[in-house]
């Protein structure tokens, strides 16, 4: 198995390892994504009551993403 940082997620290096059989934990694109919204405080402590609230600001922790990049 190899751990590896998320810089090394790319198609060629997960086929290579698969090729040789080694099993690879690398997080992919949209894991990360994922993981930058859960990070995002308003969203993780979750005090949002109604659905169009945590939708909201999921939409807004993501525009913040984007417009970081």
């Amino acid at each position: 198995m190899v751990l590896a940082d998320k810089a090394y997620s790319s198609r060629a290096i997960h086929s290579h390892l698969r090729r040789r059989g080694i099993r690879a934990v690398i997080p992919q694109p949209v894991e990360r994504c994922i993981i930058k919204l859960k990070r995002w405080r308003g969203l993780a402590t979750r005090y949002d009551k109604t659905a169009t609230i945590s939708l909201a600001g999921l939409h807004l922790a993501a525009i913040f993403i984007w417009s970081a990049r």
